[in-house]
């Protein structure tokens, strides 16, 4: 059996995965940015994906590999108490750490350096994850409306978000409907139930703090990012 490796990966505002939305679609104001890999960036590869309004991208939990394997995990969405079968949840913690998600091409072009890119929104994928496959989304064969959804039958509750207009101005304006979506979606483990507890999450280079109370997320703070040693290293 050959090697998989990755032909791309993702950059996108999330540095870390706290805040990243738990399915892909459920921000669509999520913008982000395919980068093929050098040996991949003939644009050839890509013809015709324009015509595709979806695509499926086939990626990598890079941040849960593990050698060992569960046959249960415990799901978030039963509060972290309840065991199911591994291979009945989208769990990180899986054999081959592999993860799927449906996004929006919105479009693709050239861009010095990095030859040609796909923009997509609505993705949950963390900035720098391993990208294993493109494959376009087909309705007729890939849209199951009768489809049953188990014990995630829903989103889940969203959240209500207060942000002064003094703490919105800090918020470059393309990114502002995206980081309310991923607020209001409630970004807390769903076993954090604090009111009193302030949360952080790194977002599009800001450090946002915010508490939740009475189905209110209040931001409290928001900053630029501190940047990290390898992102100094860069730098010198």
């Amino acid at each position: 059996m050959s090697e998989i490796r990755p032909i791309a990966h993702m950059k996108s505002d999330f540095p870390e995965k706290f805040g990243i939305p738990r399915q892909a679609g459920v921000v669509p104001e999520l913008e982000s940015v395919v980068v093929f890999e050098p040996e991949y960036r003939d644009p050839e590869a890509l013809r015709g994906i324009e015509g595709f309004s979806h695509l499926w991208l086939i990626w990598q939990f890079s941040e849960s590999v593990t050698d060992t394997f569960s046959p249960t995990v415990r799901p978030p969405r039963l509060g972290g108490n309840v065991r199911m079968g591994v291979f009945a949840t989208r769990s990180p913690f899986r054999p081959n750490s592999l993860g799927l998600s449906c996004v929006e091409l919105v479009r693709a072009e050239n861009r010095p350096g990095l030859g040609t890119v796909l923009v997509v929104r609505g993705a949950d994928l963390m900035d720098g994850t391993p990208i294993f496959d493109v494959k376009p989304y087909i309705p007729y064969a890939d849209a199951r409306p009768e489809a049953r959804s188990g014990f995630a039958p829903d989103a889940g509750t969203t959240l209500a978000v207060r942000i002064s207009d003094a703490l919105l101005l800090k918020i470059p304006e393309n990114k502002r409907a995206a980081l309310r979506g991923v607020l209001a979606n409630d970004p807390r483990p769903r076993y954090q139930k604090d009111p009193e507890r302030v949360y952080t999450m790194d977002f599009a280079n800001l450090t946002v703090r915010f508490t939740v109370a009475d189905g209110v997320l209040t931001v409290t703070e928001i900053s630029p990012m501190e940047a990290t040693q390898d992102d100094e290293n860069e730098k010198s």
